[in-house]
């Protein structure tokens, strides 16, 4: 038997994470997630948003958002532009890990949004309206591993 999840996604509830950090960025991308879910049939009021300061809060907000017991996956959405100094690497690092490390845990599938590029318009285009939208990406992406675990028996993940 092959297991598949779908493109649509009514009665499942989500958390969307997002960094305020490049905020003319992550609100693009947020777009692009709500998009999606809208396509995907996920009513307005089964997506909750949860701003935080940047991408290195994200982990701990998405584990706390997927413990509450009210979500069936968490989107995980930031933006990193690298600079001068080795701060990028760190952050994108621990922010990776710890939202793949949150999803272990919790067993609450959690996608990754969290763009990291070179430059500014390198972001700007990866959250641009459209199917290029990785905040889009990241919500189909939710849509579909929610939509998947569900044909387990609960904890198969944990």
């Amino acid at each position: 038997m092959e297991f598949q999840g779908s493109r649509t996604a009514p009665g499942r509830r989500f958390a969307i994470v997002v960094s305020r950090f490049n905020e003319a960025i992550t609100d693009g991308l947020l777009r692009g997630a709500r998009r999606a879910l809208a396509d995907a049939l996920v009513r307005e009021e089964d997506v909750e948003v949860v701003r935080v300061p940047g991408a290195f809060e994200i982990p701990l907000a998405a584990r706390a958002a997927a413990g509450s017991g009210r979500v069936d996956a968490v989107i995980c959405i930031g933006c990193l532009i690298k600079g001068e100094t080795m701060h990028f690497e760190y952050i994108a690092e621990a922010a990776c890990r710890g939202i793949a490390e949150a999803a272990a845990a919790t067993g609450v599938p959690m996608t990754l949004g969290v763009i990291t590029t070179l430059t500014e318009e390198q972001a700007r285009e990866r959250a641009a309206d459209g199917p290029g939208n990785k905040g889009r990406e990241a919500a189909l992406a939710a849509v579909e591993m929610a939509t998947l675990l569900r044909q387990w028996p609960k904890g198969a993940a944990r």
